[in-house]
């Protein structure tokens, strides 16, 4: 574990020392230049936060092969590579978002932005709690970090960066996978996700007094067909209670983003659907490049490989490993593979209404368009994106025609 903290890739070490060498200095041509992104969330965004918190490798991922087709080395990710944060940055030219909880970049002064995301938490504090990094406590960590831009680059200057920065989110799938064993009526998952959209609302809100206005937020993907939740049931049939949840979930989260778009000045939202992305692929892997097998993971063991033991630290130590994780949806039996997470940032980077609404990626860090509190429904306003830029054979939707 030592080790492992201890090791920077020599991208990330050029990147560190840059960082250190500017410091707070020429802070302004900085910001001018670049949009900072702050990074919220559970496992699908962790860069590596889990690291360093006392936990269980359950919550962790800083072991083989974890890692192991881009940065050659466990980092902490939830994946055989990069993650959506790390792809939303190249593409807004920016470098990797660090760990807020990597103590080799505290002196950096995250002026790039930083990552909070905490593998296994959710919206709710309960969930996971004491082994995570919850929302709220994220929240907590972002408001310091604030009072530190404030402190050494002035309120002109750190008000520039918190209104220009967008604010990245992954929250929800822990929250109703901690609920689905607990059996509870229908009637309780109405108000189980209205509890876990309020304290987003809170959180979004918070941002919004200070100073953010740019915030991009997932939908919950059906994970009641995931291949953990699969090797899980008797028949490895999907859990169909778990996608309702979700599905309400993606429901009420989209009328509560416009809602906001009505009440906060400035407030603009991309809401990306990573739910149908990832569905599109598991029934149709082929149909998407490179994948082969869209229902198991590369990396587990049991049916489907659906069994969260992959590098042999969760309580089963045999796992199997598959020859190519790029042929995979799912590198393991919770989270996609890299070659997938690229699929989807180039859809909602710059795709259009069909991926991600009312706004991409791409104009959220542009930070053009109307007003969103002047839209009063996304489905009946033409809101001017950019088209996903592909190459021959392959459609907007990243499948292979």
């Amino acid at each position: 574990m030592g080790v492992l903290k201890s090791m920077l890739g020599l991208d990330q070490l050029v990147v560190l020392c840059l960082l250190i060498l500017t410091g707070c200095q020429s802070s302004q041509g900085h910001f001018n230049k670049h949009v900072a992104l702050f990074v919220f969330g559970d496992s699908f965004f962790d860069s590596g936060n889990n690291n360093y918190i006392k936990t269980t490798p359950d919550f962790q991922a800083n072991f083989w092969p974890y890692g192991e087709s881009y940065f050659n080395h466990p980092t902490g990710r939830f994946s055989n590579g990069r993650l959506l944060p790390d792809f939303i940055a190249e593409f807004a030219g920016l470098p990797f978002i660090p760990a807020y909880l990597d103590p080799h970049y505290h002196n950096s002064g995250f002026l790039y932005g930083a990552n909070f995301a905490s593998g296994g938490s959710g919206a709710l504090v309960e969930t996971d709690a004491g082994l995570v990094v919850d929302l709220k406590t994220q929240l907590q960590y972002f408001s310091d970090l604030e009072k530190q831009y404030r402190q050494n680059l002035g309120d002109a200057k750190a008000n520039q960066l918190l209104s220009d920065a967008v604010y990245l989110f992954s929250c929800g799938c822990n929250d109703y996978s901690v609920l689905l064993s607990n059996n509870e009526s229908s009637l309780l998952y109405e108000q189980y996700v209205e509890m876990v959209i309020g304290n987003l609302t809170d959180v979004f809100k918070e941002i919004h007094a200070k100073g953010g206005r740019k915030i991009g937020i997932g939908t919950v993907p059906a994970i009641g067909c995931w291949p953990n939740t699969r090797a899980e049931r008797p028949d490895n049939t999907c859990n169909e209670e778990l996608n309702i949840i979700a599905s309400q979930h993606n429901h009420a989260l989209l009328h509560k983003l416009q809602d906001l778009g009505q009440q906060l000045e400035g407030f603009m939202f991309a809401n990306y659907d990573i739910s149908t992305a990832i569905n599109k692929r598991m029934k149709n892997p082929s149909k998407y490049g490179c994948f082969k097998v869209g229902d198991s993971a590369c990396c587990g063991s049991g049916p489907l490989r659906g069994f969260f033991s992959c590098g042999g630290k969760r309580g089963i130590r045999e796992f199997e490993l598959c020859d190519n994780p790029d042929d995979y949806l799912f590198f393991d039996s919770l989270h996609p593979s890299e070659a997938a997470v690229r699929q989807f940032a180039e859809l909602f980077w710059n795709g259009d209404s069909k991926f991600t609404s009312p706004y991409n990626f791409k104009t959220l860090f542009q930070g053009v368009g109307p007003q969103i509190g002047d839209i009063q429904s996304t489905s009946s306003v033409d809101v001017k994106v950019g088209r996903i830029e592909t190459g021959s054979g392959v459609d907007a939707d990243g499948a292979v025609i």
